[in-house]
């Protein structure tokens, strides 16, 4: 019996390692003598053999994992070249599968990841290598992967924005005069994230939130009047901005093109709030803060999603058992049935209509004022942030596997 080999790639979650969880428990139930292996540090990790045996994982050990954020095995950006042009990295990967007799390769992470999956999955038909499949198992917290509703780690991440909108709304509120603030928000060229801040607004009535998504470029002008708009109720106000939104001022876009790019061409986002933070500071002498969520909202293990945690788990799980099928270049995905009650099914997608795609807000889910969401968008996110789950603790701090 052939063994299976599980990487991870691409930037880390609160979910990953649920999904990670999944493939392990999975693949150790139905396979009995067979291991699990882990890639560390992503597809490199399979091309310098950096590999270490999953399969001796106790269940005590894998609840605690399916709670440790990020990513447990290491991650990497590295883009495997054009076969056509460059068969060095395959021929390793095959060498390698051979080595340790792998039968089964999933790979968990995002777009890039999936352009991975789709790279050597074509490589392997063309060279007619039919006895290693290679399939994707989501991940993402931009949700923006193609052929699945919703990504395993957005609803964590999700609903850790939302928690720390609703707090950082009780802020603003404590001073008797305008208080503004900026809240930056990941997602690179998709809003979904930001969006989720109006989770915490329809629990802040008295606080009035403005939230622009990167599906809409957003002018300077525009920011003002909406600004003294809303002031017109209240003179404290959240403003929840996507990271990858092209603001206008004076006729120039403030889009970095010169930004630093990563080995798939993504150009690092961050820093548009500031923008705005000057105009309501030098133009409107209103105070203002500016802050960036960054890194912390991608891996908050103390606020996670159960919903999301579970879904992840299980198509960590689908992942496997479309290898155990004999199904090569799929990813498992997962449809939304209904809204309410919430239901779900899963399957698969080919890879070739996940990578190097992206799936952005759509435009109906946007108000007309393009400074907020519909009640579609809210019918979509309200499900993926239900039910509590936290990490384990020790000694009062959090207690992760480290692998």
């Amino acid at each position: 019996m052939k063994n299976l080999i599980v990487a991870q790639s691409g930037g880390p979650t609160a979910a990953i390692n649920a999904t990670l969880t999944g493939v392990i428990r999975e693949w150790c139930k139905e396979n009995k003598g067979a291991k699990v292996y882990g890639s560390r540090f992503g597809v490199e990790g399979i091309l310098k053999e950096n590999i270490i045996d999953l399969t001796g994982l106790s269940e005590d050990d894998l609840d605690k994992l399916m709670r440790t954020p990020a990513s447990a095995l290491g991650s990497c950006r590295y883009r495997l070249s054009d076969p056509k042009e460059d068969e060095t990295d395959f021929k390793r990967v095959v060498e390698v599968f051979r080595k340790y007799d792998i039968g089964h390769f999933v790979y968990i992470g995002g777009n890039d990841s999936m352009d991975t999956v789709y790279r050597l999955s074509e490589y392997f038909n063309e060279n007619k290598i039919t006895d290693i499949t290679v399939n994707g198992a989501p991940k993402t917290i931009d949700n923006d992967l193609n052929g699945i509703d919703h990504c395993p780690g957005f609803g964590s991440t999700a609903k850790y924005i939302a928690t720390v909108c609703h707090e950082l709304a009780r802020e603003v509120k404590v001073y008797d005069r305008e208080n503004i603030l900026i809240v930056e928000i990941m997602g690179r060229n998709a809003g979904w994230l930001t969006a989720a801040a109006a989770l915490a607004a329809e629990k802040d009535s008295e606080v009035p939130y403005l939230i622009y998504l990167s599906e809409v470029t957003l002018s300077v002008d525009k920011f003002v009047a909406d600004l003294k708009e809303v002031m017109k109720k209240s003179k404290n106000v959240i403003v929840a901005l996507s990271e990858g939104t092209v603001i206008e001022q004076g006729g120039k876009n403030h889009a970095d093109e010169d930004g630093e790019v990563d080995a798939f061409g993504h150009k690092q986002l961050a820093g548009n709030g500031r923008i705005l933070e000057k105009v309501l500071k030098d133009e409107l002498k209103y105070k203002a803060r500016y802050i960036e969520l960054s890194l912390v909202q991608r891996c908050a293990s103390h606020c996670l999603s159960e919903t999301d945690i579970r879904e992840s788990e299980e198509l960590g799980r689908v992942a496997v058992r479309l290898g155990r099928e004999g199904l090569s270049g799929k990813m498992a995905r997962l449809i939304r049935v209904s809204d309410e009650p919430y239901k779900v099914e899963y399957s698969s997608v080919d890879i070739a209509e996940v990578a190097n795609l992206e799936k952005k807000v759509p435009l109906q889910w946007i108000n007309e004022a393009h400074n907020g969401v519909t009640e579609e968008m809210m019918k979509y996110l309200r499900p993926l942030v239900q039910g509590e789950m936290s990490c384990r603790y020790k000694d009062g701090v959090p207690d992760y596997l480290i692998l």
